[in-house]
């Protein structure tokens, strides 16, 4: 067997779902190399197609579905957890200056779906943007990941939580990321390293002490309140599996996106092509 590129966010929903299997706490016979850098980071090396295996923004894996397809296990899905658009003011910009957690992130599609496009959009790791809107170098943010149990000690106006917008919008969960394979993997690979992605999850859940120094060793923000709410908040039942509720959400993304002008129409979005099985 050959050595299986894996990528995944230092966040840490990600670490606590591969913990167990990078670590070999679960029984496989894969060899992993590891890839761990921001989500933005890790689109962009799917659209150039480096890696074998990557957790990706919903987003970004519309851009690149002729190369990968995604897996039912370790994505991030849910309610109540979406991108939250920040500013000094107390009004939703109209012009100026917005940063944004990447060009490819969910983050970036639900703004355009949401505000518009008519922007000066600035592209920044997430943890950069709280600054950048504190030091004025933007009118306004979008933020992920930790900023969103951070954000309030800065005194900072959440002007329009985009998760909540999208249920509104389509009475459905949001999808926010999710862990696409290579198709130059093989089926039989990709369905066995599905399961052992839930494995893996499943282990996490009862030991929950057991990725504790990875998770932290990773960790953008070290409170350990911080750390359980951000796992609790985007590891959930769909992580393990994405069902009917989660396969029918990214289906709406991608047709509400698209009916937008923003993602042109794919004939490659079809049900056989999209999810392993």
């Amino acid at each position: 067997m050959r050595e299986i590129s894996l990528g995944f966010s230092p966040c840490p929903n990600d670490t606590f779902i591969f913990d167990a299997l990078v670590h070999n706490k679960i029984e496989h016979r894969y060899k992993f190399k590891l890839v761990i850098e921001d989500v933005e980071t890790l689109n962009q090396m799917a659209l150039n197609h480096q890696l074998d295996i990557t957790k990706t923004s919903i987003h970004a894996w519309f851009h690149v579905l002729d190369n990968y397809r995604l897996l039912s296990a370790g994505g991030a899905l849910g309610k109540g957890c979406g991108p939250l658009l920040l500013s000094r003011e107390n009004r939703i910009p109209t012009s100026g200056r917005i940063g944004l957690p990447g060009e490819l992130t969910t983050a970036a599609l639900l703004f355009k779906m949401a505000v518009g496009e008519g922007f000066d959009f600035v592209f920044m790791p997430f943890d950069k943007i709280i600054p950048s809107i504190l030091k004025g170098d933007v009118d306004a943010g979008v933020i992920i990941h930790e900023s969103r149990f951070t954000y309030q000690q800065f005194n900072l106006n959440n002007l329009l939580d985009l998760g909540e917008w999208w249920e509104g919008e389509s009475n459905i969960l949001i999808p926010l990321g999710g862990i696409i394979i290579s198709n130059k993997v093989s089926t039989q690979d990709q369905e066995t390293i599905q399961a052992l992605i839930k494995k893996s999850i499943i282990f996490a859940e009862n030991n929950p002490d057991s990725a504790a120094h990875f998770i932290k060793d990773n960790a953008q923000e070290l409170d350990s309140g911080i750390i359980t709410s951000h796992i609790n908040l985007y590891v959930n039942r769909y992580s393990k599996d994405l069902g009917h509720d989660g396969k029918e959400a990214i289906r709406q993304l991608y047709r509400k996106s698209s009916q937008r002008g923003l993602l042109p129409v794919d004939s490659l979005f079809r049900e056989d092509q999209l999810f392993v099985s």
